[in-house]
């Protein structure tokens, strides 16, 4: 396989690799959960007010055509973390409780690579991408292979989501609370709290005390004081990376009480100020840190994918809320408010403050940023590409031309360009139940929303609406018109683009919930 290799020296001019060394930036990446591309205030958010992470923006840069690997969680935080889309191991849904881990312990990932470059390595929050070699058994101490066994050095995570059971901490790959005499397991005494519909609760029993430590309402704090003693014992003469994935704003919304009412949308406002206030109180962590350590930090933060219509978002949306801003679509599908998301990068001295690009930017491109920053090598056989001149600002045009985008489903696998977005079927390949549901999405929530597509009418496809789509995003941002009897040609090239990348898919079980026809894995 060959390899790829960069110096940050050359790049930065920092001189000797001993100089690099020490001038190696701390990094942290905060990877919020089902925040939209309208949840923020620096984003145009009127209901939700976030000056913590607004500051973020003015402080650095602010894209606002930047995506995830997938509109869909476990995918997308697969190819975060990894650099290669979750499509190259025919990634496409949710992983459950029980899956097994699907990073390969021998694979390329940012806390590998920056563990080798000499970093200490942390995952605090949520982690969705399975445990173990095969289902996973809770009651092994610890159960491996987790995140430690692919370069963490140090983690305290909930094993899938805030929706999804076991509810439980573990760390360093141990259950928090572990009671060999009472296991975790399907079946027997539920000790998990009842919260919302939704949850799940009533699968899992055993585990007593470790049920009763996992407390929706206090996660929110959890973190930030894990992530706050984590930072504070980070050594004078060692960078740090710190993968921050909270569980805020997934569903169920649960903020601590003391920000019940201090949004205009209800709790799902309620719990994007909680991960504001959140995000306020590790950046102080941080910049206590490099008083200590005498480094620069470069900061992230951004999203899994877009926002939901789940029960708190359609309250949200009826309050006057927009989950993602001007953009069709929403988790789980293919349409741009699936994927497109926050994202914004501090780095003092080096990414310029108060910019806004709008160049085109993918998740995927992080690992290979940080591969260049550090000078490690990386395969070349990755998907992710180096985005370090746009961080610093110092590009005359995209360095990304096109972009793979992906949601819950292999029939919707659709190319962006600059202008373009192609989908090769109707609708988003997402949530396809109306109004009233919990996972909803598609054409059949028109009706409700107001949104338009010239494809549809009253929530249902035209008779004669084309079997494919293609947008000018340039000059049609939220997708009301399918311009693709337009431009044939374009439509083709862009065809032919989607027909490549499929033949490319392993012929291996799909893994992951899919949400259409039932649930079923097809």
């Amino acid at each position: 396989m060959k390899l790829k290799k960069t110096f940050v020296g050359l790049l930065l001019g920092l001189g000797s690799p001993l100089l690099v060394a020490n001038d190696l930036p701390n990094i942290v990446l905060i990877n919020a959960d089902d925040l939209g591309y309208g949840d923020l205030s620096c984003y145009g958010a009127t209901k939700i007010q976030t000056p913590n992470i607004d500051k973020l923006a003015k402080e650095g840069t602010r894209f606002t055509d930047a995506h995830s690997p997938s509109a869909v969680c476990s995918p997308s935080r697969y190819g975060l973390l990894t650099g290669n889309y979750p499509t190259r191991i025919n990634l496409w849904g949710p992983t459950t409780g029980f899956s097994p881990l699907t990073i390969k312990t021998d694979q390329p990932n940012m806390a590998s690579v920056l563990k080798k470059a000499g970093y200490s390595t942390a995952i605090i929050g949520k982690w969705h991408l399975g445990l173990g070699e095969k289902a996973t058994n809770y009651n092994e101490t610890p159960v491996s292979p987790g995140p430690n066994d692919i370069g963490f050095d140090y983690s305290y995570v909930i094993p899938s989501a805030n929706s999804v059971p076991p509810f439980i901490f573990m760390e360093n790959g141990t259950v928090v609370g572990h009671d060999p005499n009472d296991p975790i397991k399907n079946g027997g005494k539920v000790w998990a709290k009842a919260l919302p519909p939704g949850k799940g609760a009533g699968r899992i029993g055993g585990g007593k005390v470790a049920h009763e430590l996992y407390d929706d309402f206090q996660i929110g704090n959890e973190f930030v004081a894990l992530t706050t003693k984590w930072l504070g014992e980070q050594k004078e003469d060692k960078p740090y990376f710190l993968y921050l994935a909270t569980s805020h704003i997934h569903h169920p919304f649960t903020p601590d009480p003391r920000f019940n009412g201090t949004s205009e949308c209800g709790k799902y406002g309620d719990f994007a100020h909680e991960l504001d206030w959140m995000v306020g109180e590790v950046v102080k962590a941080v910049e206590a840190s490099e008083g200590k350590n005498g480094r620069e930090t470069l900061i992230i933060f951004t999203s899994d994918n877009g926002g939901m219509l789940n029960d708190g978002g359609q309250k949200a949306w009826t309050m006057g809320h927009r989950l993602n801003g001007e953009l069709q679509g929403f988790k789980f599908g293919v349409w741009e408010g699936g994927h497109r998301v926050p994202m914004i990068v501090k780095w003092d001295g080096t990414v310029p403050a108060g910019r806004e690009s709008s160049n085109l930017m993918s998740q995927v491109d992080l690992l290979a940023t940080f591969a260049e920053i550090t000078g490690q090598e990386l395969p070349d056989d990755l998907d992710s590409v180096s985005q370090l001149d746009e961080l610093k600002g110092e590009v005359e045009k995209p360095i990304r031309e096109e972009l793979v985008v992906l949601s819950n489903s292999s029939n919707h696998v659709s190319i962006r360009t600059k202008k373009w977005l192609y989908i090769p079927a109707r609708d988003t390949g997402g949530f396809v139940h109306g109004w009233g549901k919990h996972a909803v999405g598609g054409v059949r929530v028109f009706p409700h929303t107001g949104q338009q597509n010239s494809d549809v009418v009253n929530g249902k496809y035209k008779k004669d609406a084309p079997k494919a789509q293609l947008y000018d995003l340039e000059n049609d941002l939220g997708q009301t018109k399918n311009v693709i009897n337009d431009f044939p040609e374009i439509a083709k090239q862009l065809s032919d683009k989607v027909l490549a990348h499929k033949a490319e898919i392993p012929k291996t079980k799909k893994l992951g919930w899919i949400a259409d026809k039932g649930g079923k894995k097809k």
